[in-house]
C-alpha cells in the first residue's frame, strides 16, 4: 500500500461555444496516509469525482501534482499507477464470467512477449480441458490462484461462471470489489459504489466494505453523497465545495467543529440549526430572546471580539419542556411543533421559533407524546453553541 498526496491540483476545462473555461479544481492540497480509509463528500459538481480521475489517470491535470507512495504519478499512464477504480456502474464486461472478469487486470498487468504470451494463452484456453490435454502455465495458475482467493473472500465461489447480466446488484458490486482486490493496488478508489442498491443492501454492503478495508489496510479513496456511509466508513472526511476544500477531520470533529456555514449544514442529519443571533456580555439574543453562553464560549466572544452573526446548535443539544411563559422560563425559547419525523428509536421534531419565525429541529425521544400544533419550550445546552462571523466562518477559539 502506499500513501496519497495532491500538491495544489487544479483541473480546468476549455470554453465551449464562446462560454468562459469551467474551473472544476481549484488548488486541492490533501494527503492520504498509507492504510488510511479518507471519505470524499459535497454536493453534485464540487469535484470529487474528478480528483479520483486525476489520481487513476483517467484525466490529466491543469496545474500541481499528484503523487502516490512519494512519487509522482503525474506522467505515468493509468496502468502504471499502480490504483484500482470501482465505478459506480460497475463497469463489468457483460460478455465476460465473473472468473474472467476477475481475472482481467490480472492479466493485463504485466507485459510478455512472444512464446510466454503464447503459452499463456493457450493455458488459458485449454483450462477447461483434461488435466492430461491442458498446456501448463505458471503465471495463468497464479492467476486462477489468486481467483480463488479474491471468490473465497467476497463470497463469490458460487458464481464465477456467471454472466452480470445473471447477478443481483449487490453481487455485480462484489465482482466490482474483486477486480478491483485481485490486482492487490498501491490505492483503491471508489466512486459512490453503493448509490445503485437499495436500502438494506447498501447498508450491508458498507459494512462489508468497511470490513475489507481494515482486514486489506488498504489505502481508499471513497467518494460519495450519503451521510451515514461518510459518517460510518472514513478515518476521516473531506468536504469539498465549489472545486475547494473546505474541511478535513475525523467524523465526530467534522460533525461538533465545523469550520464555515456549509460544513454545519452539510455533515449530519439532520444539519445544525442556523440561527440569526447577537453576542452580549452574559450570552447571546435570539429572537429578543436572551440565552446564557457557558463560560468557555463567553470567554471565547469577549477576547477575541468576533462579530457573532450566526449561532449553529444540534438537533441533540435542545431539551424539550413544556410550555412555560417566558418570565418562568429564563434561557429557554418558545416553540410551536410544524413537523414531526418519526424514525423508530428517535423522533425529530420541526419546530417553529417565536417570535421570529425561525425554524429548528429537534432530535428526541420516540416515547415523548407530541402533536402537530403543540406548543413546547427548548432549552439549549449552554456549551453547544457554534459561532460563526458574517462571512459564515466559525470562531477559531471554539475549535
Amino acid at each position: 500500500m502506499a500513501s496519497v498526496e495532491f500538491r495544489h491540483c487544479r483541473k480546468a476545462y476549455p470554453p465551449r461555444a464562446g462560454a468562459t473555461a469551467t474551473e472544476v479544481l481549484k488548488g486541492i492540497d490533501l494527503a492520504v496516509a498509507d492504510g488510511e480509509f479518507l471519505v470524499l463528500v459535497g454536493p453534485s459538481g464540487c469535484g470529487k469525482t474528478t480528483l479520483l480521475r486525476l489520481l487513476a489517470g483517467l484525466e490529466s491535470l491543469s496545474g500541481g501534482d499528484v503523487l502516490v507512495g512519494g512519487r509522482s504519478v503525474q506522467y505515468l499512464s493509468p496502468a502504471r499507477r499502480n490504483v484500482a477504480m470501482v465505478f459506480q456502474s460497475y463497469a463489468l464486461y457483460p460478455h465476460l464470467s465473473v472468473a474472467q472478469n476477475l481475472a482481467f487486470g490480472l492479466r493485463r498487468s504485466r507485459p510478455r512477449r512472444g512464446l510466454r504470451r503464447i503459452q499463456d494463452g493457450l493455458a488459458h484456453c485449454t483450462a477447461p480441458w483434461p488435466r492430461p490435454l491442458r498446456v501448463h502455465s505458471r503465471r495463468e495458475a497464479g492467476i486462477q490462484r489468486r481467483i480463488q482467493e479474491v471468490a473465497a473472500l467476497l463470497d463469490l465461489g458460487q458464481l464465477l461462471q456467471r454472466r452480470p447480466r445473471e447477478l443481483s446488484g449487490g453481487q455485480k458490486q462484489r465482482v466490482a470489489l474483486g477486480r478491483a482486490i485481485a490486482r492487490e493496488p498501491a490505492v483503491f478508489l471508489m466512486d459512490e459504489p453503493l448509490s445503485n442498491l437499495d436500502a438494506k443492501l447498501r447498508g450491508e454492503t458498507r459494512l462489508a466494505i468497511a470490513r475489507l478495508q481494515k482486514t486489506l489496510g488498504a489505502t481508499t479513496l471513497y467518494v460519495t453523497h450519503d451521510q451515514v456511509e461518510a459518517m460510518t466508513m472514513g478515518h476521516r472526511i473531506a468536504v469539498l465545495h465549489h472545486g475547494e476544500l473546505q474541511q478535513v477531520g475525523t467524523p465526530r470533529h467534522l460533525y461538533n467543529q465545523p469550520v464555515n456555514l456549509f460544513v454545519a449544514q452539510f455533515i449530519g442529519h439532520p444539519p445544525m440549526n442556523l440561527l440569526p443571533a447577537t453576542p452580549t456580555p452574559t450570552g447571546l439574543v435570539l429572537d429578543g430572546q436572551a440565552l446564557p453562553l457557558s463560560e468557555r464560549l463567553r470567554a471565547t466572544v469577549a477576547q477575541r471580539n468576533y462579530p457573532v452573526a450566526t449561532a449553529g446548535i444540534r438537533a441533540e443539544a435542545l431539551r424539550v419542556g413544556a410550555p412555560r411563559h417566558q418570565e418562568d422560563a429564563p434561557g429557554s425559547l418558545a416553540a410551536t411543533v410544524v413537523a414531526i419525523e418519526a424514525l423508530g428509536h428517535e423522533q425529530l421534531l420541526g419546530c417553529r421559533l417565536a417570535p421570529g419565525q425561525q425554524l429548528a429541529q429537534v432530535r428526541t425521544s420516540a416515547n415523548l407524546p407530541v402533536r402537530l400544533g403543540d406548543h413546547l419550550t427548548l432549552t439549549p445546552d449552554p456549551d453547544a453553541w457554534r459561532l460563526f462571523d458574517h462571512q459564515g466562518k466559525a470562531l477559531t477559539a471554539c475549535q
